[in-house]
Protein backbone atom coordinates (compact mmCIF):
# COMPACT_ATOMS: atom_id res chain seq x y z
CA UNK A 1 0.00 0.00 0.00
CA UNK A 2 1.05 3.44 -1.14
CA UNK A 3 2.54 5.68 1.81
CA UNK A 4 0.69 9.47 1.50
CA UNK A 5 2.76 12.11 1.94
CA UNK A 6 1.16 15.09 1.40
CA UNK A 7 1.36 18.63 3.38
CA UNK A 8 -1.40 20.82 3.18
CA UNK A 9 0.69 23.75 2.03
CA UNK A 10 0.93 21.75 -1.42
CA UNK A 11 -2.83 21.02 -0.91
CA UNK A 12 -3.52 24.77 -0.59
CA UNK A 13 -1.39 24.94 -3.28
CA UNK A 14 -3.01 22.81 -5.39
CA UNK A 15 -6.81 23.90 -4.83
CA UNK A 16 -5.61 27.42 -5.43
CA UNK A 17 -3.77 26.53 -8.96
CA UNK A 18 -6.61 24.30 -10.15
CA UNK A 19 -9.19 27.60 -9.07
CA UNK A 20 -6.38 30.38 -11.10
CA UNK A 21 -6.81 27.55 -13.95
CA UNK A 22 -10.55 28.16 -14.19
CA UNK A 23 -10.98 24.30 -13.05
CA UNK A 24 -11.97 25.06 -9.24
CA UNK A 25 -15.51 25.27 -9.26
CA UNK A 26 -16.53 22.88 -6.44
CA UNK A 27 -15.64 23.00 -3.13
CA UNK A 28 -13.17 21.20 -0.70
CA UNK A 29 -13.66 20.11 2.84
CA UNK A 30 -11.82 17.87 5.45
CA UNK A 31 -13.51 15.07 7.65
CA UNK A 32 -15.78 16.34 10.82
CA UNK A 33 -15.37 13.92 13.47
CA UNK A 34 -12.84 11.08 12.59
CA UNK A 35 -14.32 7.65 12.85
CA UNK A 36 -11.65 5.46 11.52
CA UNK A 37 -10.36 7.00 8.38
CA UNK A 38 -7.10 7.42 9.41
CA UNK A 39 -6.16 10.71 7.91
CA UNK A 40 -7.03 9.06 4.01
CA UNK A 41 -8.35 11.26 1.47
CA UNK A 42 -11.14 10.65 -0.93
CA UNK A 43 -11.61 12.34 -4.09
CA UNK A 44 -15.07 13.26 -5.31
CA UNK A 45 -15.49 14.18 -9.35
CA UNK A 46 -19.08 15.49 -9.74
CA UNK A 47 -20.24 16.91 -13.14
CA UNK A 48 -22.29 20.20 -12.31
CA UNK A 49 -23.92 22.23 -9.74
CA UNK A 50 -26.36 23.24 -12.70
CA UNK A 51 -28.41 20.44 -11.83
CA UNK A 52 -30.22 20.41 -8.07
CA UNK A 53 -29.47 16.55 -8.22
CA UNK A 54 -25.88 16.43 -7.96
CA UNK A 55 -25.57 19.51 -5.78
CA UNK A 56 -27.04 16.88 -3.25
CA UNK A 57 -25.29 14.10 -4.43
CA UNK A 58 -22.18 15.74 -3.83
CA UNK A 59 -23.34 17.18 -0.78
CA UNK A 60 -24.35 13.61 0.18
CA UNK A 61 -21.38 11.86 -0.16
CA UNK A 62 -19.34 14.41 1.38
CA UNK A 63 -21.37 14.26 4.75
CA UNK A 64 -21.25 10.18 4.33
CA UNK A 65 -17.68 9.94 3.70
CA UNK A 66 -16.67 12.64 6.16
CA UNK A 67 -18.99 10.46 8.86
CA UNK A 68 -16.60 7.29 8.25
CA UNK A 69 -13.57 9.52 9.24
CA UNK A 70 -12.06 9.81 5.54
CA UNK A 71 -11.24 13.46 4.15
CA UNK A 72 -12.95 14.60 1.53
CA UNK A 73 -11.90 16.62 -1.99
CA UNK A 74 -14.73 17.23 -4.05
CA UNK A 75 -15.14 18.77 -6.94
CA UNK A 76 -17.60 19.72 -9.83
CA UNK A 77 -16.63 20.70 -13.19
CA UNK A 78 -19.83 22.29 -14.23
CA UNK A 79 -20.13 20.11 -17.32
CA UNK A 80 -16.85 20.99 -18.62
CA UNK A 81 -14.93 17.99 -19.65
CA UNK A 82 -11.25 19.95 -19.39
CA UNK A 83 -11.87 20.94 -15.92
CA UNK A 84 -13.25 17.78 -14.92
CA UNK A 85 -9.67 16.35 -16.39
CA UNK A 86 -8.02 18.95 -14.72
CA UNK A 87 -9.68 17.92 -11.16
CA UNK A 88 -8.85 14.24 -11.63
CA UNK A 89 -4.91 14.82 -12.76
CA UNK A 90 -4.88 16.95 -9.23
CA UNK A 91 -6.43 14.60 -7.45
CA UNK A 92 -4.25 11.43 -8.50
CA UNK A 93 -1.37 14.23 -7.64
CA UNK A 94 -2.49 14.37 -4.28
CA UNK A 95 -2.30 10.76 -4.14
CA UNK A 96 -6.03 10.22 -3.08
CA UNK A 97 -6.99 6.82 -1.83
CA UNK A 98 -9.82 6.56 -3.77
CA UNK A 99 -11.32 8.13 -6.42
CA UNK A 100 -15.48 8.55 -7.22
CA UNK A 101 -16.14 9.66 -10.35
CA UNK A 102 -19.46 10.81 -12.05
CA UNK A 103 -18.15 11.70 -15.42
CA UNK A 104 -18.98 14.87 -17.85
CA UNK A 105 -17.65 12.62 -20.14
CA UNK A 106 -15.79 9.31 -19.90
CA UNK A 107 -14.08 9.23 -23.04
CA UNK A 108 -11.79 12.06 -21.67
CA UNK A 109 -10.63 10.58 -18.70
CA UNK A 110 -9.38 7.10 -20.12
CA UNK A 111 -5.74 8.31 -19.46
CA UNK A 112 -5.90 10.12 -16.56
CA UNK A 113 -8.10 7.03 -15.36
CA UNK A 114 -5.01 4.28 -16.39
CA UNK A 115 -2.53 6.67 -14.50
CA UNK A 116 -4.62 5.96 -11.49
CA UNK A 117 -4.82 2.09 -12.06
CA UNK A 118 -0.87 2.34 -12.13
CA UNK A 119 -0.40 4.19 -9.24
CA UNK A 120 -2.68 2.38 -7.45
CA UNK A 121 -5.55 4.35 -6.52
CA UNK A 122 -8.88 2.18 -6.71
CA UNK A 123 -11.62 4.19 -8.66
CA UNK A 124 -15.28 3.89 -8.35
CA UNK A 125 -18.07 4.92 -10.79
CA UNK A 126 -21.01 7.47 -9.63
CA UNK A 127 -23.88 6.84 -11.04
CA UNK A 128 -22.24 7.75 -14.74
CA UNK A 129 -20.69 4.34 -15.88
CA UNK A 130 -17.27 4.82 -17.21
CA UNK A 131 -16.75 3.83 -20.68
CA UNK A 132 -14.04 2.06 -22.78
CA UNK A 133 -11.55 1.55 -19.71
CA UNK A 134 -10.43 -1.51 -17.19
CA UNK A 135 -9.50 1.16 -14.86
CA UNK A 136 -12.82 1.19 -13.08
CA UNK A 137 -13.23 -0.98 -9.74
CA UNK A 138 -16.96 -0.60 -9.08
CA UNK A 139 -20.07 1.01 -10.08
CA UNK A 140 -22.72 2.87 -7.49
CA UNK A 141 -25.80 3.61 -9.40
CA UNK A 142 -29.56 2.90 -10.16
CA UNK A 143 -31.09 0.28 -12.58
CA UNK A 144 -31.10 2.97 -15.28
CA UNK A 145 -32.47 0.36 -17.92
CA UNK A 146 -35.24 0.44 -15.05
CA UNK A 147 -35.81 3.78 -14.86
CA UNK A 148 -36.63 4.09 -18.65
CA UNK A 149 -39.16 1.11 -18.22
CA UNK A 150 -40.71 2.89 -15.72
CA UNK A 151 -41.18 6.01 -17.55
CA UNK A 152 -42.99 3.86 -19.95
CA UNK A 153 -44.98 2.04 -18.08
CA UNK A 154 -46.23 5.60 -16.58
CA UNK A 155 -46.89 6.55 -19.62
CA UNK A 156 -48.47 3.24 -20.98
CA UNK A 157 -50.97 3.40 -17.40
CA UNK A 158 -51.56 7.24 -17.34
CA UNK A 159 -53.06 7.86 -21.37
CA UNK A 160 -54.34 3.66 -21.47
CA UNK A 161 -52.77 2.76 -24.51
CA UNK A 162 -53.82 -0.90 -24.28
CA UNK A 163 -57.30 0.19 -24.66
CA UNK A 164 -56.54 3.93 -26.71
CA UNK A 165 -59.42 3.92 -29.33
CA UNK A 166 -57.72 7.15 -31.42
CA UNK A 167 -53.62 7.67 -31.84
CA UNK A 168 -51.99 10.00 -29.57
CA UNK A 169 -48.89 12.23 -30.25
CA UNK A 170 -45.74 11.95 -28.20
CA UNK A 171 -42.39 13.26 -28.48
CA UNK A 172 -39.36 12.07 -27.10
CA UNK A 173 -36.54 14.07 -24.97
CA UNK A 174 -33.73 11.36 -23.76
CA UNK A 175 -30.69 11.82 -22.39
CA UNK A 176 -26.58 12.88 -23.26
CA UNK A 177 -25.10 10.37 -25.92
CA UNK A 178 -22.00 10.42 -23.77
CA UNK A 179 -23.69 9.00 -21.00
CA UNK A 180 -24.26 5.47 -20.71
CA UNK A 181 -26.96 5.66 -18.47
CA UNK A 182 -29.30 7.55 -21.02
CA UNK A 183 -28.74 4.62 -23.69
CA UNK A 184 -29.96 2.31 -20.94
CA UNK A 185 -32.85 4.26 -20.19
CA UNK A 186 -33.63 4.87 -23.55
CA UNK A 187 -33.94 0.80 -23.99
CA UNK A 188 -36.05 0.85 -21.16
CA UNK A 189 -38.81 3.53 -22.39
CA UNK A 190 -38.74 1.74 -25.89
CA UNK A 191 -39.83 -1.77 -24.32
CA UNK A 192 -42.70 -0.83 -23.31
CA UNK A 193 -43.44 2.04 -25.72
CA UNK A 194 -42.30 0.78 -29.13
CA UNK A 195 -45.21 -1.56 -29.65
CA UNK A 196 -47.58 1.41 -29.72
CA UNK A 197 -45.43 3.19 -32.06
CA UNK A 198 -45.22 0.17 -34.14
CA UNK A 199 -49.43 -0.58 -34.11
CA UNK A 200 -50.02 3.14 -34.64
CA UNK A 201 -51.13 3.65 -30.95
CA UNK A 202 -49.07 6.11 -30.89
CA UNK A 203 -47.64 8.54 -33.21
CA UNK A 204 -44.31 11.11 -33.36
CA UNK A 205 -45.07 13.62 -36.09
CA UNK A 206 -41.84 14.81 -35.73
CA UNK A 207 -40.55 11.29 -36.58
CA UNK A 208 -37.74 11.65 -34.46
CA UNK A 209 -37.71 8.15 -32.07
CA UNK A 210 -34.20 6.64 -32.22
CA UNK A 211 -32.16 7.34 -29.30
CA UNK A 212 -29.65 9.19 -32.07
CA UNK A 213 -32.29 11.69 -32.77
CA UNK A 214 -33.71 12.59 -29.78
CA UNK A 215 -30.81 12.42 -27.45
CA UNK A 216 -29.70 15.89 -25.73
CA UNK A 217 -25.85 16.76 -25.33
CA UNK A 218 -24.86 17.24 -21.75
CA UNK A 219 -28.83 16.96 -19.97
CA UNK A 220 -29.11 20.55 -21.43
CA UNK A 221 -32.52 22.06 -20.09
CA UNK A 222 -32.37 25.39 -23.23
CA UNK A 223 -31.92 22.61 -26.07
CA UNK A 224 -34.87 20.55 -24.38
CA UNK A 225 -36.87 24.38 -24.80
CA UNK A 226 -35.81 24.50 -28.08
CA UNK A 227 -36.72 21.40 -29.46
CA UNK A 228 -40.09 20.97 -27.58
CA UNK A 229 -40.37 24.77 -29.38
CA UNK A 230 -39.16 23.38 -32.87
CA UNK A 231 -41.55 20.59 -32.58
CA UNK A 232 -44.41 22.87 -31.71
CA UNK A 233 -44.38 25.46 -34.10
CA UNK A 234 -43.12 22.68 -36.90
CA UNK A 235 -46.03 19.43 -36.18
CA UNK A 236 -48.42 21.14 -33.89
CA UNK A 237 -49.64 24.30 -35.08
CA UNK A 238 -52.85 22.42 -35.99
CA UNK A 239 -52.56 19.05 -33.68
CA UNK A 240 -52.43 18.65 -29.98
CA UNK A 241 -49.37 17.14 -28.38
CA UNK A 242 -50.48 14.73 -26.21
CA UNK A 243 -47.21 12.89 -24.39
CA UNK A 244 -43.83 14.43 -23.99
CA UNK A 245 -41.71 11.40 -22.72
CA UNK A 246 -38.47 13.34 -21.36
CA UNK A 247 -35.92 11.60 -19.54
CA UNK A 248 -34.99 14.26 -17.09
CA UNK A 249 -36.59 17.15 -14.52
CA UNK A 250 -34.76 19.46 -16.27
CA UNK A 251 -36.14 18.51 -20.03
CA UNK A 252 -39.50 18.79 -18.11
CA UNK A 253 -38.75 22.25 -17.16
CA UNK A 254 -38.19 23.13 -20.33
CA UNK A 255 -41.03 21.77 -21.98
CA UNK A 256 -43.18 23.42 -19.68
CA UNK A 257 -42.03 26.66 -20.71
CA UNK A 258 -42.33 25.88 -24.28
CA UNK A 259 -45.65 24.84 -23.77
CA UNK A 260 -46.79 27.82 -21.77
CA UNK A 261 -45.41 30.19 -24.78
CA UNK A 262 -47.23 28.18 -27.21
CA UNK A 263 -50.52 28.78 -24.89
CA UNK A 264 -51.11 25.42 -23.78
CA UNK A 265 -53.66 25.08 -20.43
CA UNK A 266 -54.33 22.88 -17.60
CA UNK A 267 -57.24 21.58 -20.55
CA UNK A 268 -54.52 20.54 -23.16
CA UNK A 269 -51.91 20.25 -21.02
CA UNK A 270 -49.87 16.87 -21.80
CA UNK A 271 -48.21 14.25 -20.15
CA UNK A 272 -44.94 14.89 -19.07
CA UNK A 273 -42.13 12.50 -17.17
CA UNK A 274 -38.98 13.22 -15.84
CA UNK A 275 -36.18 12.15 -13.81
CA UNK A 276 -34.56 12.83 -10.40
CA UNK A 277 -37.37 14.15 -8.28
CA UNK A 278 -36.04 17.67 -8.38
CA UNK A 279 -37.58 19.54 -5.36
CA UNK A 280 -38.99 21.88 -8.36
CA UNK A 281 -40.18 18.98 -10.03
CA UNK A 282 -42.16 17.66 -7.07
CA UNK A 283 -44.10 21.42 -6.73
CA UNK A 284 -44.87 21.26 -10.42
CA UNK A 285 -46.33 17.82 -10.23
CA UNK A 286 -48.71 19.21 -7.73
CA UNK A 287 -49.33 21.98 -9.48
CA UNK A 288 -50.58 19.88 -12.40
CA UNK A 289 -47.38 21.47 -14.85
CA UNK A 290 -45.69 18.12 -14.72
CA UNK A 291 -47.44 14.33 -14.37
CA UNK A 292 -44.11 12.44 -13.33
CA UNK A 293 -40.41 12.08 -12.28
CA UNK A 294 -38.58 9.20 -11.07
CA UNK A 295 -37.89 8.93 -7.65
CA UNK A 296 -33.69 8.56 -7.29
CA UNK A 297 -32.78 8.17 -3.69
CA UNK A 298 -29.61 9.58 -3.80
CA UNK A 299 -28.64 9.42 0.31
CA UNK A 300 -29.67 5.37 -0.18
CA UNK A 301 -26.71 5.87 -3.08
CA UNK A 302 -24.26 7.75 -1.09
CA UNK A 303 -24.13 5.26 1.43
CA UNK A 304 -24.08 2.51 -0.63
CA UNK A 305 -20.83 4.44 -2.23
CA UNK A 306 -19.48 5.16 0.58
CA UNK A 307 -19.47 1.51 1.44
CA UNK A 308 -17.60 0.63 -1.20
CA UNK A 309 -15.16 3.41 -0.46
CA UNK A 310 -14.53 2.26 3.02
CA UNK A 311 -14.55 -1.28 1.63
CA UNK A 312 -11.69 -0.80 -0.82
CA UNK A 313 -9.55 1.62 1.01
CA UNK A 314 -9.40 -1.53 3.98
CA UNK A 315 -8.76 -4.20 1.57
CA UNK A 316 -12.33 -5.64 1.93
CA UNK A 317 -14.77 -6.86 -0.68
CA UNK A 318 -18.06 -4.15 -1.28
CA UNK A 319 -21.64 -4.83 -1.26
CA UNK A 320 -22.60 -5.75 -4.67
CA UNK A 321 -25.95 -7.23 -6.53
CA UNK A 322 -25.02 -6.89 -10.29
CA UNK A 323 -22.05 -8.71 -12.15
CA UNK A 324 -23.46 -9.01 -15.46
CA UNK A 325 -25.08 -6.00 -16.47
CA UNK A 326 -22.81 -3.32 -17.02
CA UNK A 327 -20.17 -4.00 -19.67
CA UNK A 328 -18.61 -0.67 -20.36
CA UNK A 329 -16.45 -2.10 -23.32
CA UNK A 330 -13.77 -3.15 -21.81
CA UNK A 331 -14.92 -5.01 -18.58
CA UNK A 332 -18.31 -5.81 -16.89
CA UNK A 333 -17.74 -3.70 -13.78
CA UNK A 334 -19.04 -4.84 -10.60
CA UNK A 335 -22.21 -2.71 -9.39
CA UNK A 336 -24.38 -2.05 -6.41
CA UNK A 337 -27.88 -0.55 -8.32
CA UNK A 338 -30.48 0.91 -6.19
CA UNK A 339 -33.97 0.44 -7.06
CA UNK A 340 -35.96 3.60 -8.53
CA UNK A 341 -39.41 4.64 -8.15
CA UNK A 342 -41.74 6.11 -10.02
CA UNK A 343 -43.34 9.53 -8.51
CA UNK A 344 -46.66 11.56 -9.33
CA UNK A 345 -49.32 13.65 -7.66
CA UNK A 346 -50.84 10.33 -5.98
CA UNK A 347 -47.60 9.17 -4.41
CA UNK A 348 -44.87 11.81 -3.49
CA UNK A 349 -46.05 12.52 0.17
CA UNK A 350 -45.24 8.82 0.52
CA UNK A 351 -42.06 9.11 -0.91
CA UNK A 352 -40.32 12.56 -0.43
CA UNK A 353 -42.55 13.89 2.36
CA UNK A 354 -43.35 11.08 4.75
CA UNK A 355 -40.01 9.80 4.50
CA UNK A 356 -38.21 13.34 5.52
CA UNK A 357 -36.09 13.54 1.81
CA UNK A 358 -38.10 16.54 1.65
CA UNK A 359 -39.84 19.10 3.72
CA UNK A 360 -43.50 19.98 2.69
CA UNK A 361 -42.60 24.15 3.20
CA UNK A 362 -39.43 23.57 1.14
CA UNK A 363 -41.75 22.29 -2.25
CA UNK A 364 -43.69 25.38 -1.69
CA UNK A 365 -41.07 27.43 -1.64
CA UNK A 366 -39.31 26.12 -4.54
CA UNK A 367 -38.79 28.67 -7.25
Amino acid sequence: MKKKILSVALLAVMVLSLTLAGCGTGSSGSGGEQQGGNGKIVGVAMPTQSSERWIKDGRNMKARLEELGYEVFLQYAEDDVQVQLAQIETMIAMDVDCLVVAAVDSSALINALKTAKEVGIPVISYDRLLMNTDSVDYYASFDNEGVGRKIGEYIEEKANLAEATEPLTIEFFMGSPDDNNAVLLYKGVMSVLQKYLDDGTLVCKSGRTSFEETCILRWSQEVALQNCENYLSGFYADDKLDICCSAFDGFAYGIKAALEAAGYTAEDWPIITGQDAEIMAVKNIIDGKQTQTIFKNTELLADKCAGMVQAVIEGSEPEINDTETYDNGKMVVPSYLCEPLSLDADNYKELVIDSGYYKEEEIQKAK
